[in-house]
Order: C-alpha cells, then structure tokens, then sequence
C-alpha cells in the first residue's frame, strides 16, 4: 500500500499515515481494532506535531480496512478528549457478518477476487474460528429471532435499491436457528466487526463520509446499506458507484 499511500500525498497536498496493525491469525481478533484505535488517537494528540489542523483527520481505509475505519470512527464518538474526526472514507467496506445472501453477493458470488465463499473463510479465519461453519454462516441460522427482527431495518434486501437487483436477486429461506453455531459466533455481532449494526444513536453522531461501491463486488450492498443508514440519520454520504468496478480496483 506504500504506492497508494504516496499518491494519494501528492494528489491531495495531505499528511497520509498508514497503519501497520498485526494480522489474524497470528494476532486474534480483536487486536487489528485495537492496533487501528491506538494509532488513531495518538495521531490525534499529535497531529500538530506533523504540521497537521487535528479539526481535519479524515480516516480512510478499503476492504477490511473499511470495517476497522467504521468502527474506529464509532468507538471515538464518546471521546471529549480528542478533536471529532472531520470525515471517514469507506472504500468497498466489508461491514456486517449476518446476510451474506444479499443481491450482491447472488449476483458475484463467482467473482474475482473476493468469492462469496472466500469472504465467509477471511471472516471465520479473522474470528479463528472453524471454517466448517461456512455453509451455516452463509444462511442465517446463527441468529436468533429477535435479532433478526432487529436487523431487518437496517439489514434487508428490501432497503437495497430495485436497480441493483436487476442482474438477479431470489429471496431465500434461511437454516432453522441453531444455538451451537450462535454462541460460537457471537464475534459477528460486535459493531467492531459488523459496523453496520451499531445502534441508532451511534450512527446518528457519524461524521460525514464518503464511499466507495463497485458493481461486480460481494460487497456492494454492505456499502449501500451504510450509506442509508448514515443518510436516514442526515449525515452527509458523497457516493461514487463503479459501474464497472471490481473488488479490490484501488
């Protein structure tokens, strides 16, 4: 990312810092957060050291980093002793481990790179837990009834607008609930890894954002979903949608 990174300096005359943070499996869940969080606010306490006004840090990352982005921007919320974060900047995020039968991953689930199964294995390989939970993962039956009424405004094809279903989208029947795979999976719940699902009064205090989608991508909809969530609660969303964009196009 060091060439991206640079660019990205140059492009927009900015002071660009990059996080190293540990990598599961080696270092476990949550450790990447928490990595990303430190950083975060001594940069905060810091930033005039680098030349930098701490009343515009804009934090910024793509993929898993545009999970670790969304819940830092959330965990900093409470924070009276740190400037507020002046924007974040979401790049095809990955951010809830609930519905992975959304229209988006239907329609490219046979997409380079990020396969529906390969997001399921990063996902399971992130929390170390047993990849033979894929199969079960993939269908809902680790969550509950009321969860799953919970996250049905915020999580529902039905908020997904009609011009993304048109490639195809078949509402399915999810797999009876199990306990076994609910307790095991808990993780999946935790806004730090399902950003998408912090409560309303969270999402509401978000900073503006921008992001990034790409038709051909899983992740498509997690997107989508965000930045309707964000809009509802009148924070300002700037979108760029790929039309012919694929995971991992940065």
């Amino acid at each position: 990312y060091e060439r991206s990174c640079r660019y990205v300096c140059r492009r927009s005359n900015s002071v660009v810092v990059s996080v190293g943070y540990r990598l599961a499996p080696e270092h476990p869940y949550p450790a990447q957060f928490d990595d990303c969080l430190t950083a975060t606010i001594h940069f905060m306490r810091t930033a005039q050291d680098y030349g930098v006004d701490p009343s515009r840090i804009i934090i910024c990352g793509d993929s898993s980093g545009g999970t670790l982005t969304a819940a830092v921007a959330q965990a900093l919320l409470d924070r009276r002793d740190l400037p507020k974060l002046r924007a974040q900047i979401l790049i095809y995020p990955f951010l809830q481990g609930v519905d992975f039968d959304l229209p988006s991953y239907q329609q490219n689930k046979g997409v380079p790179i990020l396969l529906k199964e390969r997001t399921i294995a990063l996902g399971l390989g992130y929390l170390n837990k047993d990849l033979a939970l894929r199969e079960k993962l993939s269908k809902w039956s680790h969550v509950p009834q009321d969860l799953q009424l919970k996250y049905q405004k915020w999580l529902s094809a039905d908020c997904i607008p009609h011009e993304f279903k048109v490639r195809g989208y078949t509402p399915s029947t999810p797999h009876p609930f199990s306990e076994e795979i609910y307790t095991q999976l808990k993780p999946v719940f935790d806004p730090v890894f399902s950003p998408l699902l912090a409560e309303d009064s969270v999402i509401a205090q978000l900073p503006e954002a921008f992001i990034l989608t790409c038709e051909f991508d899983v992740l498509r909809d997690d997107g989508l979903l965000y930045k309707k969530r964000l809009e509802d609660h009148g924070i300002k969303v700037t979108w760029c949608h790929l039309q012919d964009g694929i995971h991992g196009t940065l």
